[in-house]
Protein backbone atom coordinates (compact mmCIF):
# COMPACT_ATOMS: atom_id res chain seq x y z
CA UNK A 1 0.00 0.00 0.00
CA UNK A 2 1.21 3.81 -0.87
CA UNK A 3 2.06 5.38 2.45
CA UNK A 4 3.42 8.53 0.81
CA UNK A 5 0.75 10.00 -0.60
CA UNK A 6 -1.18 13.25 0.82
CA UNK A 7 -4.40 11.71 3.18
CA UNK A 8 -7.85 11.07 2.44
CA UNK A 9 -9.51 14.45 1.80
CA UNK A 10 -6.39 16.75 1.71
CA UNK A 11 -6.44 18.75 -1.37
CA UNK A 12 -3.40 20.41 -3.23
CA UNK A 13 -3.39 23.61 -3.89
CA UNK A 14 -4.08 24.46 -7.91
CA UNK A 15 -2.43 28.00 -7.30
CA UNK A 16 -0.08 30.53 -5.35
CA UNK A 17 -1.97 30.57 -3.21
CA UNK A 18 -0.80 28.93 0.37
CA UNK A 19 -2.78 28.66 3.66
CA UNK A 20 -1.26 29.34 7.05
CA UNK A 21 -0.80 26.57 9.22
CA UNK A 22 -3.53 26.28 11.95
CA UNK A 23 -2.53 25.10 15.27
CA UNK A 24 -3.22 21.64 16.32
CA UNK A 25 -2.32 19.51 19.31
CA UNK A 26 -2.13 15.55 19.26
CA UNK A 27 -1.82 13.31 22.02
CA UNK A 28 -0.08 9.55 22.12
CA UNK A 29 -1.60 7.97 24.72
CA UNK A 30 0.94 4.94 25.56
CA UNK A 31 0.51 1.88 28.03
CA UNK A 32 2.36 -1.03 29.26
CA UNK A 33 4.73 0.25 31.43
CA UNK A 34 8.31 -0.94 31.89
CA UNK A 35 6.97 -4.23 29.81
CA UNK A 36 5.80 -3.51 26.37
CA UNK A 37 4.48 -0.65 24.49
CA UNK A 38 1.26 -0.21 23.33
CA UNK A 39 -0.62 3.24 21.79
CA UNK A 40 -4.19 4.64 21.39
CA UNK A 41 -5.63 5.24 18.47
CA UNK A 42 -9.10 6.10 16.89
CA UNK A 43 -10.75 5.83 13.79
CA UNK A 44 -12.68 8.87 12.12
CA UNK A 45 -16.06 8.54 11.25
CA UNK A 46 -15.61 6.76 7.55
CA UNK A 47 -18.43 10.10 6.45
CA UNK A 48 -16.07 12.61 7.01
CA UNK A 49 -14.82 14.68 4.33
CA UNK A 50 -11.54 15.29 5.74
CA UNK A 51 -9.43 11.82 6.76
CA UNK A 52 -12.39 9.98 7.07
CA UNK A 53 -12.00 6.43 8.47
CA UNK A 54 -8.34 6.67 8.99
CA UNK A 55 -6.85 5.66 12.31
CA UNK A 56 -4.76 9.02 13.98
CA UNK A 57 -4.00 9.48 17.50
CA UNK A 58 -6.70 11.84 19.65
CA UNK A 59 -5.89 15.34 18.61
CA UNK A 60 -7.53 18.71 17.11
CA UNK A 61 -6.87 22.26 16.51
CA UNK A 62 -6.56 24.69 19.01
CA UNK A 63 -9.65 26.72 20.47
CA UNK A 64 -9.81 30.53 20.45
CA UNK A 65 -10.10 30.60 23.67
CA UNK A 66 -6.91 28.26 24.53
CA UNK A 67 -4.67 31.10 24.43
CA UNK A 68 -1.29 30.83 22.32
CA UNK A 69 2.19 29.16 22.35
CA UNK A 70 2.76 25.86 24.17
CA UNK A 71 0.33 26.41 27.23
CA UNK A 72 -2.64 26.31 24.15
CA UNK A 73 -1.27 22.76 22.58
CA UNK A 74 -0.91 21.81 26.04
CA UNK A 75 -4.71 22.96 27.15
CA UNK A 76 -5.94 21.96 23.53
CA UNK A 77 -4.24 18.38 23.70
CA UNK A 78 -5.68 17.21 27.05
CA UNK A 79 -9.35 18.31 25.80
CA UNK A 80 -9.29 16.73 21.95
CA UNK A 81 -8.11 13.70 24.11
CA UNK A 82 -10.86 13.11 26.35
CA UNK A 83 -13.99 14.72 23.62
CA UNK A 84 -12.29 12.06 21.19
CA UNK A 85 -11.20 9.33 23.28
CA UNK A 86 -12.94 9.94 26.91
CA UNK A 87 -9.56 9.64 28.57
CA UNK A 88 -9.87 12.47 31.24
CA UNK A 89 -7.75 13.38 34.09
CA UNK A 90 -4.92 14.21 32.43
CA UNK A 91 -2.60 17.29 33.38
CA UNK A 92 -1.36 19.50 30.82
CA UNK A 93 1.72 20.27 32.56
CA UNK A 94 2.79 16.38 32.77
CA UNK A 95 2.45 15.86 28.46
CA UNK A 96 5.93 15.38 26.87
CA UNK A 97 6.54 17.02 23.90
CA UNK A 98 7.75 14.58 21.25
CA UNK A 99 7.38 16.49 18.27
CA UNK A 100 6.16 19.26 15.68
CA UNK A 101 4.68 18.38 12.16
CA UNK A 102 3.50 21.03 9.78
CA UNK A 103 1.71 19.87 6.40
CA UNK A 104 3.05 20.75 3.28
CA UNK A 105 2.51 24.07 1.86
CA UNK A 106 1.41 22.22 -1.10
CA UNK A 107 -1.71 21.10 0.53
CA UNK A 108 -4.70 23.39 1.32
CA UNK A 109 -5.84 22.26 5.05
CA UNK A 110 -2.73 22.54 6.96
CA UNK A 111 -1.70 22.09 10.30
CA UNK A 112 0.93 22.76 12.66
CA UNK A 113 0.68 20.07 14.96
CA UNK A 114 2.25 19.55 18.18
CA UNK A 115 2.53 15.74 19.33
CA UNK A 116 2.64 14.89 23.04
CA UNK A 117 3.27 11.60 24.61
CA UNK A 118 1.00 10.84 28.01
CA UNK A 119 0.80 7.75 29.73
CA UNK A 120 -2.90 6.24 30.38
CA UNK A 121 -4.18 7.21 33.14
CA UNK A 122 -4.98 4.36 35.95
CA UNK A 123 -8.08 2.84 35.10
CA UNK A 124 -8.51 4.61 31.65
CA UNK A 125 -11.20 3.44 29.86
CA UNK A 126 -11.18 4.98 26.21
CA UNK A 127 -14.60 5.55 24.33
CA UNK A 128 -15.81 7.06 21.19
CA UNK A 129 -18.40 9.03 20.69
CA UNK A 130 -19.95 7.21 17.43
CA UNK A 131 -20.05 10.62 15.59
CA UNK A 132 -16.45 12.30 15.29
CA UNK A 133 -14.62 9.01 16.37
CA UNK A 134 -16.59 5.40 15.85
CA UNK A 135 -14.07 2.91 17.15
CA UNK A 136 -10.70 2.96 19.07
CA UNK A 137 -8.02 0.57 19.85
CA UNK A 138 -4.81 0.04 21.27
CA UNK A 139 -1.70 -1.37 18.94
CA UNK A 140 1.78 -1.61 19.54
CA UNK A 141 3.65 0.16 16.93
CA UNK A 142 4.47 -3.25 14.66
CA UNK A 143 1.06 -3.96 14.65
CA UNK A 144 -0.47 -1.13 14.30
CA UNK A 145 1.98 -0.95 10.83
CA UNK A 146 1.45 -4.64 10.06
CA UNK A 147 -2.63 -4.13 9.62
CA UNK A 148 -2.01 -0.94 7.66
CA UNK A 149 0.27 -2.65 5.25
CA UNK A 150 -2.42 -5.61 4.91
CA UNK A 151 -5.22 -3.02 4.21
CA UNK A 152 -6.77 -3.76 7.83
CA UNK A 153 -6.06 -0.40 8.87
CA UNK A 154 -6.07 3.18 7.48
CA UNK A 155 -3.41 5.34 8.45
CA UNK A 156 -2.17 8.56 6.92
CA UNK A 157 1.32 9.97 6.40
CA UNK A 158 2.10 11.43 9.71
CA UNK A 159 0.80 8.37 11.67
CA UNK A 160 2.63 5.98 9.55
CA UNK A 161 5.88 7.87 10.70
CA UNK A 162 5.33 8.24 13.96
CA UNK A 163 4.50 4.48 14.39
CA UNK A 164 7.85 3.68 12.93
CA UNK A 165 9.87 6.09 14.99
CA UNK A 166 8.00 4.99 18.23
CA UNK A 167 8.53 1.04 16.97
CA UNK A 168 12.26 0.99 17.95
CA UNK A 169 11.37 1.10 21.86
CA UNK A 170 10.52 -1.80 23.49
CA UNK A 171 8.91 0.09 26.41
CA UNK A 172 6.62 2.75 27.31
CA UNK A 173 8.88 3.83 30.06
CA UNK A 174 12.14 4.04 27.62
CA UNK A 175 10.08 5.54 25.14
CA UNK A 176 9.12 8.28 27.87
CA UNK A 177 12.76 8.62 29.07
CA UNK A 178 14.42 9.38 25.38
CA UNK A 179 11.34 12.01 24.80
CA UNK A 180 12.25 14.36 27.65
CA UNK A 181 15.59 14.71 26.63
CA UNK A 182 14.87 15.45 23.34
CA UNK A 183 15.06 18.44 21.06
CA UNK A 184 12.00 18.75 18.75
CA UNK A 185 12.40 20.31 15.70
CA UNK A 186 9.81 21.28 13.24
CA UNK A 187 8.89 19.03 10.46
CA UNK A 188 7.37 20.41 7.36
CA UNK A 189 6.96 17.49 4.73
CA UNK A 190 6.73 18.80 0.79
CA UNK A 191 4.73 17.36 -1.97
CA UNK A 192 6.48 16.32 -5.15
CA UNK A 193 4.45 16.05 -8.13
CA UNK A 194 5.61 12.48 -10.56
CA UNK A 195 3.05 12.37 -13.41
CA UNK A 196 -0.32 12.19 -11.79
CA UNK A 197 0.75 11.05 -8.29
CA UNK A 198 2.05 13.21 -5.86
CA UNK A 199 4.58 12.23 -3.26
CA UNK A 200 5.15 13.23 0.15
CA UNK A 201 8.98 13.80 1.15
CA UNK A 202 10.73 14.16 4.57
CA UNK A 203 14.00 16.68 5.37
CA UNK A 204 16.85 14.72 4.06
CA UNK A 205 15.34 12.62 1.43
CA UNK A 206 16.45 12.59 -2.01
CA UNK A 207 14.47 15.80 -3.86
CA UNK A 208 13.32 17.30 -0.58
CA UNK A 209 15.65 20.74 -1.40
CA UNK A 210 14.54 20.43 -5.10
CA UNK A 211 10.64 21.06 -4.02
CA UNK A 212 9.74 25.21 -3.53
CA UNK A 213 9.01 25.89 -0.05
CA UNK A 214 5.98 27.35 -1.48
CA UNK A 215 3.86 26.32 -4.91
Amino acid sequence: MDVDRPGPGEELNDGDAVTVPRQAATVIVLRGGAESLEVLLVQRNPAARFMGGAWVFPGGAVDAGEGTGEDAHRAAAVRELEEEAAIGGVDPTSLVRFSQWITPPQVKVRFDTHFFLAPAPEGAEPRVDGAECVAFGWFTPDAALAAHRAGELLLVFPTIKHLEQLSAFASAAELLAFARGREVVAVEPRVVMGGEQARILLPGEPGYDEVPATP
